[in-house]
């Protein structure tokens, strides 16, 4: 489980807890105090292996989990003042993945940027940008593309962390690319 939103968090857990299999819960630490919202009381399920169009759009599509989903969105929003509509989609849980929606997403918007903060090597985007190219390369407009750490350890420094991290800035330039190819 790799969730960005609070109200995720409890419903995945949720469901986690009930689920019979054993499951990895991971937690992005930045996100703790940075996302905030109303999350709802009692039992709430949000379904393993569901992902979440989070906004709508039509000009290309950012899969991503965890962190990234906020950057995506913001990206989203800085395009979207010049006219150009970006679809959102957090997978929230890398298995089961949530291949028919990203699938569906890639199909409508007919390119797509995958990120993530792993490294670019054997990070869970791969499996993604497979994915796409196998089951939905006749839909695309233009290669798939991928946003990632660097391959190699994340320093501590924060400034050393922003160069190897990938962020809104990075994003949005990598968006610009995909959409004049």
């Amino acid at each position: 489980m790799c969730k960005a939103f609070p109200s995720d968090a409890k419903g995945l857990l949720l469901a986690s807890i009930r689920d019979n299999n054993p499951v990895v819960f991971y937690e992005h630490k930045g996100l703790y105090r940075k996302i905030k919202e109303d999350v709802p009381e009692g039992e709430y399920f949000v379904p393993l292996g569901k992902a979440r169009v989070v906004r709508s759009g039509r000009d290309a599509s950012i899969i991503g989990y965890g962190s990234m989903v906020h950057d995506a969105l913001s990206v989203a929003e800085e395009l979207n003042k010049e006219g150009v509509e970006i679809e959102v989609v957090d997978i929230r849980t890398l298995v089961p993945f949530d291949e028919e929606t990203v699938l569906a997403s890639v199909r409508k918007t007919n390119r797509v940027l995958v990120t993530h903060e792993a490294s670019l090597t054997a990070g869970f985007g791969g499996e993604i940008a497979a994915r796409i190219a196998d089951k939905a390369f006749e839909y695309l407009d233009a290669p798939v593309r991928r946003l990632a750490a660097f391959d190699g350890p994340t320093p501590f420094a924060p400034t050393l962390e922003q160069e190897v991290l990938p962020n809104k800035t990075k994003m949005l330039a990598e968006m610009r690319r995909l959409l004049a190819y």
